[in-house]
């Protein structure tokens, strides 16, 4: 299958409200339409997540961030510009709008991050809407790095599992996590 027909899959299954199995910039991800709240409550119940754990989303660019975050702080596009690409950083921002309620934390923010990875960036930008991006694995076990790590039960639960990056073996890591305060304070939250 082509990179090519496996987003155009991806994309149909999350517009009909399903969920996928996806590489990402980071680890292995469970994904969907991260404004539709059904979705989202899927993906909880896959990873026997409790909902009060925020989960977070990919998008392919500022301007896509800034769809889902009502006022981004100076302080994230100097980040954003800093980032080295090579250890991708999610953001935790005040004030998300225009997601899924169940998406968001308490406290109103969201763990957002812009992918630079080819199939994740694609995959986001021909969706144009913000997309899941939570760890393929059951809560509290390890992430999935590579596609053969992944539990077979979330591979059953699933309604669609990428093909693309699928024989890689290599280690991959979790996102480093920023979280940043309304007045610009900066707590890390992962490394």
């Amino acid at each position: 299958m082509t990179q090519e027909q496996d987003i155009k899959n991806a994309i149909e299954v999350m517009r009909k409200g399903g969920v996928i199995l996806y590489p990402t910039d980071t680890v292995w991800g469970i994904g969907c339409d991260a404004t539709n709240a059904e979705a989202v409550k899927r993906v909880y119940d896959i990873k026997q997540r409790d909902d009060s754990k925020a989960l977070i989303c990919l998008v392919d660019s500022d301007a896509r961030l800034q769809r889902y975050v009502r006022n981004v702080p100076d302080v994230a596009w100097q980040l954003i510009d800093c980032m080295d690409q090579d250890k991708p950083t999610t953001l935790i921002l005040d004030g998300a709008v225009n997601l899924a309620p169940n998406l968001i934390a308490d406290d109103g923010s969201i763990g957002i991050r812009i992918t630079h990875e080819p199939f994740s960036h694609e995959l986001c930008f021909r969706f144009q809407k913000a997309i899941v991006s939570t760890s393929a694995n059951i809560s509290g076990e390890p992430a999935a790095q590579n596609y053969r790590d992944i539990d077979p039960r979330i591979l059953e639960a699933v309604d669609y599992v990428c093909w693309t990056r699928r024989q890689e073996h290599k280690p991959h890591k979790p996102s480093s996590i920023i979280k940043l305060g309304p007045t610009g304070e900066v707590t890390v939250i992962r490394k």
